[in-house]
């Protein structure tokens, strides 16, 4: 991805917990998407995640989640993927199965996901 200026641009997830959601954004602010949260103590429930159409095809759905998933770690939270983009992405990357309560994979049809 480039900037207006046509240089190299990084995309940077963060928590914007005003408006419940970790953000994608790029070098220059811009908004390219957003997944949902709802908190309850150390528990994220992720309803939704949304990639600006301008930027679909790129993989930036699931640089979003993985960077998400990996903020929620480092927090030490746990996570109710309830998007169905999201356990997709946990497939793809099984490091995160663990951040998923054993109780819930069934749920979300991770019970045979292999956590590397």
């Amino acid at each position: 991805m480039h900037d207006k200026e046509g240089r190299f641009s990084v995309p940077h997830v963060t928590d914007n917990p005003t408006s419940s959601r970790f953000e994608l954004t790029d070098d220059d602010g811009t908004l390219i998407g957003y997944l949902d949260y709802r908190r309850h103590e150390n528990e994220y429930a992720l309803p939704h995640t949304k990639i600006d159409p301008r930027f679909e095809g790129r993989g930036h759905g699931a640089t979003l989640v993985c960077g998400a998933l990996d903020e929620i770690a480092v927090r030490g939270g746990t996570v109710l993927p309830y998007c169905p983009f999201v356990p997709k992405v946990i497939r793809d990357h099984p490091r995160f199965v663990a951040l998923v309560p054993e109780a819930q994979r069934a749920a979300f049809g991770l019970t045979d996901v292999n956590q590397g």
